[in-house]
């Protein structure tokens, strides 16, 4: 216990959650100790990896402060995997698909930039507005439907496994995230977005350009939204226009539990990842237990709320 109050910042972090993933995993196999066989550790990292692109989005524009929040990420991952499959119908190659998704995630993102940076609306209200906008366009584009017919090559890729580790885990999720992680460690654009979340005011005058800084980001976040929205394709097979359901909540959740504090300027990528991992466990136990998805979900905002609280209690102890 001595070691673990010496532990600040990320360490900390990491350490606790990774002791309640243990917690959470000891009992979940009490009480069903087949919860965790080879297909449902491949469903887990699956599900994982969707979420982990999502989360490291949300994170990024949270950490650089100015209120930012990107509640639409949901909204983009669903009407990216659907502008996808019906460029593929309408005569696109089917080797452009994975960038189609990527570069439609990329503009969506960057439309809430623009809102935010250059129409000064708050990002709470700009991004709850273009999620039921993006939603509401992948339902009235699909009447609802999903659209079959993504690719063999990528369904091949998507479904793919090695030790029962899911290869977009491997050759998106991972690379990903340690990419992120040494852009904010080791360069000038990682000490922009601190500098953006600990003190926007001395952050402009220093000279750091915040407006265009924080637009890029929010471009980023929908980039990986597009990224999500590619995998959920290769792995579902088809494009589903309410497949970014729930994500806003689970995503902004995971970057909280993450270390990410909600005033911006403190965090780790590496505590996003390990959140992402405890919080999609925490929901494939329950739903082996025949847990109704509707308690799942107040779980998680449960789990947000009590979050939130601690980090506040945090900040008036220091």
């Amino acid at each position: 216990m001595n070691r673990i109050r010496n532990l600040q910042g990320p360490a900390l972090v990491l350490t606790l959650l990774a002791l309640l993933w243990v917690i959470v995993v000891f009992v979940l196999l009490i009480l069903k100790p087949s919860v965790f066989s080879p297909a449902t550790v491949t469903t887990i990292l699956q599900f994982s990896t969707i979420l982990a692109l999502v989360s490291l989005g949300q994170a990024i524009v949270v950490m650089a402060g100015g209120a930012g929040i990107d509640l639409s990420v949901g909204g983009i991952v669903s009407l990216s995997a659907i502008f996808g499959m019906l460029a593929l119908k309408a005569g696109l190659p089917s080797f452009l698909l994975p960038a189609a998704c990527v570069f439609a995630g990329a503009v969506l993102g960057a439309f809430n930039g623009v809102l935010v940076t250059k129409l000064s609306i708050l990002p709470l209200i700009a991004t709850l507005g273009t999620f039921f906008v993006y939603s509401g366009l992948a339902l009235a584009l699909t009447g609802g439907a999903a659209q079959s017919g993504v690719p063999s090559w990528l369904l091949a890729w998507g479904r793919g496994v090695f030790s029962s580790i899911p290869v977009p885990f491997l050759t998106i999720a991972i690379p990903v995230f340690a990419i992120a992680g040494t852009v904010l460690m080791w360069t000038a654009w990682g000490r922009w977005i601190y500098a953006m979340g600990f003190n926007e005011r001395s952050a402009r005058l220093v000279g750091i350009p915040v407006d265009r800084a924080r637009l890029i980001l929010y471009g980023l976040s929908g980039t990986l939204s597009g990224a999500a929205a590619l995998i959920s394709l290769a792995w579902l097979g088809s494009g589903r226009p309410n497949i970014g359901q729930n994500l806003e909540l689970e995503s902004l959740t995971a970057a909280m539990l993450g270390g990410i504090a909600i005033t911006g300027g403190r965090g780790g990528v590496g505590g996003v990842f390990a959140a992402v991992m405890l919080l999609v466990t925490l929901k494939t136990g329950l739903l082996q237990l025949n847990v109704n998805t509707v308690w799942q979900l107040g779980i998680v905002g449960a789990l947000l709320v009590f979050v939130l609280l601690a980090d506040r209690l945090s900040q008036n102890w220091r």
